[in-house]
């Protein structure tokens, strides 16, 4: 048989190449000893995410020796894809609509009808479009075209009510993939609700079941967003929506639905992140969870494939630069549409500031549009699949994620006793993930690296009182840039530009990333030249190449005693007689809380002029 290796005139390398290779590089970087084992390398390269599941940096055939076979698109276990093959080669660009304006929000959901958007999901109620105004709303909206998705936390029965009478007056069929939306377990977590009424819920689910199957709908979303919104990891919104899919489950087949029919008439919503390959992982595992799920409730096969709609996340978002946001939900977005998401909602960058403008909602329809028709990235189906890595992945999230799920179910399930235990190993990720955050481990452009005092952010009419809230992964940052320091931070460069840039430019950037703006000597050749550019700022940053400072540091310090200076801190390692030190790994906001306490003493100095400000 002749050789058809794609590679075949190209040299092999072996895994102890690529070691050796990669050793080599975190030798220069001195992340690795000239004693230690190429094999370290490992060690080093490999990320965890907040579950503590590894994510290689190296995909290889000895990872996947014990992942089962993902199957085939379209068939169990729905790993690679809930269908054999996306129609048109897309998938469905779903734009979110919360403005209460109904004008407004009527002139947009034509506009983005018109320009690439094809099905809505429309926030009623509290914090969204009041009822009275869905028939002016969806007035020249083709709903038998259009799929639409309601989404009415504080009043899932008389939405549907409102939508079922929109249909019934203009006489129409709902278009496939149109569903009443009711999440009654999400709308109780996102209100903060220690426990829910089981009861209550049952009650709920049977009036929507009887709207949906008599007029064809779906009728239940399990939003797992609710818990992603609310700090949980990929982990726990997996198991969360599991845990809430079996519930409603059981809840429709009590209502006297077929558990075929009940597995139907229920999707799913997920947050998908800028952390691509995870997001991928995660959606792949979520098909094949559900899958297990429906199996051992006796779904038949054909009735157990997930539909899923993914959302950008909420909480990765920025209020400060926000045009970043864009990049965020670009990253996003293509990791939905690799991973299968059935639906992708891209939240426009402007989400953060308040309700979002015509060109926020642009940007945001462009982003699956130019994916899908520019980037064709629909046109193969999980173009992920066999890559060693992301199979790797998918099955351990899919594993911790089944473990998560039995601890819930072993608490009380949802609804139940198990909502929390879960709360409660949310709230310990939510405290890791801010340590990360606050240490740079888990950067955020524009927040936590690379701020920028002097932006003049866009402005936005707030959101409406009850719309959908989440916690921010740089929440605490955004506080401390809400209200900017009034006194500045003097600057102490020492030395030449050249040796004094690379510390200079951390500490201004780590300043900034708290609200404090620097007031920066230049070029200095010693004490006199420093002390020529104090302004009696009480607080003093250090920076320097370490031959500058011990060559004279120690000597500035104490001439910056002398000339008023309360706390002086250097930028690399502690000095001595200075009182902090700030590095790579520092906690910004430990340090940020300190430094505005010192700042805040009487006698500070004022903020820089305009030009000052560095």
């Amino acid at each position: 048989m002749p050789d058809v290796s794609l590679s075949s005139d190209l040299p092999s390398s072996t895994q102890a190449d690529w070691e050796a290779s990669a050793a080599a590089v975190l030798r220069k970087a001195r992340r690795l000893g000239d004693d230690d084992a190429d094999s370290r390398v490992w060690d080093k390269l490999t990320l965890r995410t907040l579950d503590g599941v590894a994510i290689t940096p190296l995909g290889t055939p000895a990872l996947t020796a014990d992942v089962p076979s993902a199957g085939l698109p379209g068939q169990a276990p729905f790993v690679r894809g809930s269908v054999a093959a996306r129609a048109d080669k897309a998938w469905d660009v779903r734009a979110l609509h919360a403005d209460p304006d109904a004008k407004v929000a009527a002139e947009a959901v034509l506009t983005d009808l018109e320009n690439g958007v094809t099905s809505l999901w429309l926030a009623l109620g509290r914090g969204g479009l009041a009822l009275t105004d869905l028939p002016a709303v969806l007035e020249r909206v083709l709903l038998d075209l259009a799929p639409v998705v309601l989404d009415a936390p504080a009043e899932p029965v008389a939405a549907a009510d409102a939508f079922l009478a929109v249909l019934t007056d203009r006489g129409l069929t709902a278009a496939p993939g149109t569903s009443l939306g009711a999440d009654p377990i999400g709308a109780a977590v996102r209100e903060g609700a220690s426990d829910l009424d089981a009861a209550a819920i049952d009650a709920l689910v049977a009036q929507i079941a009887e709207r949906a199957t008599t007029h064809d709908l779906g009728a239940l979303v399990v939003d797992a967003s609710a818990a992603h919104d609310a700090g949980a990891s990929d982990v726990q919104e997996l198991a969360y929506s599991l845990a809430v899919g079996a519930a409603y489950l059981r809840s429709l087949v009590a209502a006297g639905l077929d558990v075929d029919d009940a597995a139907r008439r229920i999707s799913f919503r997920y947050a998908a992140t800028d952390d691509q390959f995870v997001t991928i992982a995660k959606l792949r595992a979520a098909r094949r969870l559900w899958n297990r799920v429906t199996e051992l409730s006796g779904v038949t096969e054909e009735a157990r494939a997930q539909e899923q709609h993914a959302v950008t996340s909420r909480p990765m978002m920025s209020r400060y630069d926000p045009y970043v946001n864009m990049l965020r939900t670009t990253v996003a977005a293509f990791a939905a549409g690799v991973g299968g998401a059935t639906s992708v909602t891209v939240l426009p960058f402007d989400t953060p500031l308040g309700i979002p403008e015509a060109f926020g909602r642009r940007i945001a329809r462009n982003t699956s549009s130019l994916l899908i028709s520019e980037a064709h990235v629909a046109e193969v189906t999980d173009p992920a699949g066999g890559a060693h890595a992301v199979e790797r992945l998918t099955e351990d999230l899919a594993r911790a994620a089944w473990a998560e799920l039995g601890t819930i179910e072993s608490e009380g399930g949802l609804p139940g006793a198990g909502l929390a235990g879960l709360r409660a190993r949310i709230a310990q990720t939510v405290t890791e993930r801010t340590a990360q955050v606050a240490t740079r481990r888990r950067p955020i452009t524009g927040l936590t690296e690379f701020p920028n005092l002097a932006e003049t952010l866009p402005a936005r009419r707030p959101h409406p009182e009850g719309a959908v809230s989440a916690i921010s992964y740089g929440g605490d940052f955004e506080a401390l840039r809400d209200t900017p320091a009034d006194t500045p931070v003097f600057l102490a460069t020492m030395g030449s530009i050249a040796s004094h840039t690379a510390r200079a430019t951390f500490a201004i950037n780590l300043l900034a990333a708290g609200g404090v703006a620097t007031q920066v000597a230049g070029a200095t050749a010693g004490v006199d030249d420093v002390l020529a550019a104090y302004a009696a700022q009480p607080v003093v940053v250090l920076a320097a190449a370490d031959p500058v400072y011990a060559e004279w540091g120690a000597e500035l310090i104490e001439a910056l005693r002398g000339a008023g200076a309360r706390w002086i801190v250097v930028a690399g390692k502690p000095l001595e007689g200075s009182d902090a030190n700030i590095a790579v790994g520092t906690d910004l906001l430990a340090f940020h809380h300190t430094l505005r306490e010192h700042l805040a003493q009487p006698g500070a100095a004022t903020r820089p002029q305009d030009g000052d400000q560095a």
